[in-house]
C-alpha cells in the first residue's frame, strides 16, 4: 500500500511490526499479505473492505485480517481539503514464526489459537473487548522488546477469549478463494493483486518468476484458461463489485478507486465480467 509509515522502535531483534499508518488514500490499493494484521483507527471514516464484506469505518474501528484476506480502507472525501482521504491507524503485523505450533498446542494458548481462527474470516471487534485491545494498541508503538510481547500475548487472549466480534468474509467467499498448488500462477496472482493500479509490465512479470515472456503467457493461459491481462480485469472487477455498493461514490470513483483509467474501458470490462453495466449492478444490489 503506497502510504507513508512512522514506525517507532522497530528492531532486527523483534519478532513482529507495529506501527503507525499515516497518509491520504488516494492510492490506496485492493490488497492482501501473508502476515495477520489487527488494525485501529485513529482518525478518518470511510468504506472497509474486507473480501466480500464492506461496512462503514470511522475513528475507534478495530479489525483483525487474516492471512491472504484481500482488504483496502476507502476514506470518504472531505469537502475543501487538498489533501482529501485522510486516514491514521495503528497496526500490527505478524506471522506464524511468532507463534510456533508447539507454543499453540499449550492449554495457555487455547485463547490465542482460537483467535488465529477467527481471523481467517476477518473479524470487526466490538464492545468490551474493543475497549480492552484498542487500549493495548494504542501503547505497542512506544514500548520495547519483551514488554511488546506481552502486549502481544495480551492482545490475542483478549480476542480469543471473547464473543465481541463480527465476522468479515462470508463462508462461501473463503471456499472460492484464490487456491492454487503452482507457485509461479501464486507469484503472478500475488503481483496483479498488488500492482493492479499500475501499468503491468510483462518483463517484470517474466523476471520475478524466471520466464521468458511468451512462455510466461502460454503457461498462464494453459494453467487459468485465461489470459494475465483478463485476469488481471476480474481482480479489478470484483473490488468495482464491492465499492458499487457504496452509494457515496460514483461510478467515475469506482471506476479509477478499482484501477481502470477511463470510464468506457472500466464499462467495457465490467459488462464482460459481470453481464450488465457497473450502473445495472448497483441497483440490483440496492434492490
Amino acid at each position: 500500500m503506497p502510504a507513508q509509515f512512522e514506525s517507532i522502535n522497530i528492531h532486527s531483534d523483534e519478532s513482529f511490526f507495529i506501527g503507525i499508518f499515516q497518509d491520504n488514500l488516494e492510492k490506496s490499493i485492493w490488497h492482501y499479505h501473508n502476515n495477520f494484521e489487527i488494525s485501529f483507527i485513529t482518525e478518518g471514516s470511510g468504506k472497509r473492505i474486507v473480501a466480500d464484506s464492506i461496512e462503514e469505518f470511522q475513528p475507534g474501528d478495530l479489525v483483525f485480517i487474516g492471512r491472504n484476506l484481500p482488504h483496502v480502507w476507502i476514506a470518504d472525501k472531505v469537502q475543501g481539503v487538498f489533501s482529501n482521504r485522510t486516514l491514521e491507524m495503528v497496526f500490527l503485523q505478524f506471522t506464524t514464526a511468532v507463534l510456533s505450533p508447539q507454543l499453540l498446542r499449550l492449554p495457555e494458548f487455547k485463547n490465542v489459537n482460537n483467535a488465529l481462527s477467527l481471523s481467517e474470516r476477518g473479524i470487526h471487534i466490538v464492545g468490551q473487548t474493543l475497549n480492552e485491545v484498542s487500549e493495548l494498541m494504542l501503547q505497542m508503538p512506544y514500548l520495547k522488546s519483551f514488554e511488546r510481547v506481552l502486549h502481544f500475548l495480551r492482545i490475542m487472549d483478549t480476542i480469543g477469549k471473547s464473543d465481541s466480534f463480527i465476522p468479515l468474509a462470508s463462508k462461501d467467499y473463503l471456499k472460492a478463494r484464490f487456491s492454487n498448488g503452482n507457485k509461479r500462477i501464486a507469484t503472478i496472482h500475488d503481483y496483479l493483486m498488488n500492482n493492479y493500479r499500475e501499468e503491468i509490465n510483462l518483463g517484470k512479470l517474466a523476471e520475478i518468476t524466471n520466464m521468458a515472456e511468451g512462455s510466461l503467457c502460454r503457461f498462464f493461459k494453459q494453467n487459468m484458461g485465461t489470459t494475465i491481462f483478463e485476469y488481471l480485469n476480474k481482480i479489478k472487477v470484483e473490488l468495482a463489485c464491492n465499492l458499487l455498493k457504496n452509494p457515496d461514490l460514483s461510478i467515475m470513483d469506482v471506476c479509477y478507486d478499482s484501477g481502470f483509467n477511463n470510464l468506457s474501458h472500466f464499462n467495457k470490462q465490467f459488462r464482460k465480467a459481470a453481464g450488465m453495466p457497473p450502473s445495472e449492478y448497483r441497483k440490483q444490489f440496492n434492490a
